[in-house]
C-alpha cells in the first residue's frame, strides 16, 4: 500500500467535509437509500478522491456522502469496489485505510447475499456473526506498521458488543433478525449448485462476493464492525431456478425499508 496516496485522499475528503466523522457505512447493491436519511448531507463523487477507484456495478452510485444520522457524524459509500471489477485488493481497500486515517473507529458493512441456510427467505436481513474467506487476503504484501501488526487476530472480526446491540435494535423495532456466518468468493459467476452445497456443509449461512476484504483491512486497523446482509435469494437443491443481478437488486429493494430502520436504530444507540 502507499501511505501517501492514501494521506492525500484522506486530506481531500477533510477539504470537504465540516466536522469529523465517527461512523462509515458500506452499502450494498441495492441498499443505496439508506443515502436518503442522512441529514445535512455533502456528496463527494468518488471520482474526485485523489487515488479512489470508481464503481462499475449496477446498484452502486459512487459517492461518499457526509452528513449525520440521529445526530452522530458519518461517511457513507454509496457503493463499493469489488475484486471482479479487476481492481486489486488494496485498490477494493482503499476506502477503509482512508478511514482508519481519518480516525473512524466504527464500520458499519452491507451487502446482497445469496442465502444457503434453508430456513432464510428473500428479504431477511442477517446479522453476520463470522466469515469464510475464499478470495485473496487483502493484508498479503509489505505490512504497514502505522495502520497494524503484521498477523492481526481474527478471532472476532464482527464485534460483539456491536452485534448484541444490533440484536436489541432489531427486537425493539419487531425486525426478525437472521444470524450466520457470511462465505465469500470472487464472482462474478454465482455459484453453481455443488458449489452452494459445500457452504452449507462448511457451516456458512449465506455466500456473496464482498465485505470480508473490507472487514479484514478495518480489524487490521483497529477499527470495531458491525456486518449486515440482506438475503436476495436462497438456494433450494429440489427447485431448478436461475438467479439474475437484476432478480437480486428487486428482492433487496423489498428489504431497504428495514435495513434502514435498523442501521439508523444501531446509530443511534451507539
Amino acid at each position: 500500500m502507499d501511505y501517501e496516496k492514501i494521506l492525500e485522499a484522506k486530506n481531500y475528503i477533510y477539504s470537504k467535509i465540516t466536522s469529523e466523522p465517527s461512523v462509515a457505512i458500506i452499502l450494498g447493491s441495492g441498499l443505496s437509500g439508506l443515502a436518503n436519511e442522512i441529514e445535512s448531507p455533502i456528496t463527494i463523487p468518488y471520482k474526485d478522491i485523489p487515488y479512489f477507484p470508481v464503481s462499475t456495478v449496477k446498484g452502486h452510485s459512487g459517492n461518499l456522502i457526509f452528513g449525520q444520522i440521529n445526530n452522530t457524524n458519518v461517511l457513507c459509500m454509496q457503493g463499493r469496489f469489488h475484486y471482479y471489477e479487476g481492481y486489486s485488493m488494496q485498490d477494493v481497500t482503499f476506502p477503509e485505510r482512508v478511514f482508519a486515517l481519518m480516525g473512524i473507529k466504527k464500520l458499519i458493512v452491507t451487502n446482497a447475499a445469496g442465502g444457503i441456510n434453508k430456513n432464510f427467505s428473500c428479504g431477511d436481513i442477517m446479522l453476520i456473526t463470522d466469515h469464510i474467506n475464499f478470495m485473496p487476503n487483502p493484508l498479503i504484501g509489505k505490512n504497514e506498521e502505522r495502520f497494524g501488526e503484521r498477523f492481526p487476530s481474527m478471532n472476532e472480526a464482527y464485534c460483539k458488543n456491536l452485534r448484541s446491540l444490533c440484536l436489541q435494535c432489531a427486537e425493539r423495532l419487531n425486525i426478525n433478525l437472521q444470524q450466520g456466518i457470511y462465505v465469500a468468493g470472487t464472482g462474478p459467476s454465482f455459484e453453481t449448485p455443488a458449489e452452494y452445497m459445500m457452504y452449507r456443509l462448511l457451516g456458512a449461512s449465506a455466500v456473496g462476493m464482498s465485505t470480508v476484504p473490507e472487514v479484514i483491512v478495518a480489524v487490521h486497523s483497529q477499527m470495531k464492525v458491525l456486518g449486515l446482509s440482506v438475503i436476495s435469494n436462497v438456494f433450494n437443491e429440489d427447485i431448478d431456478a436461475e438467479q439474475t443481478h437484476t432478480e437480486v437488486l428487486e428482492n433487496v429493494n423489498s428489504a431497504t425499508e428495514k435495513m434502514v430502520m435498523l442501521v439508523k436504530e444501531v446509530i443511534r444507540q451507539m
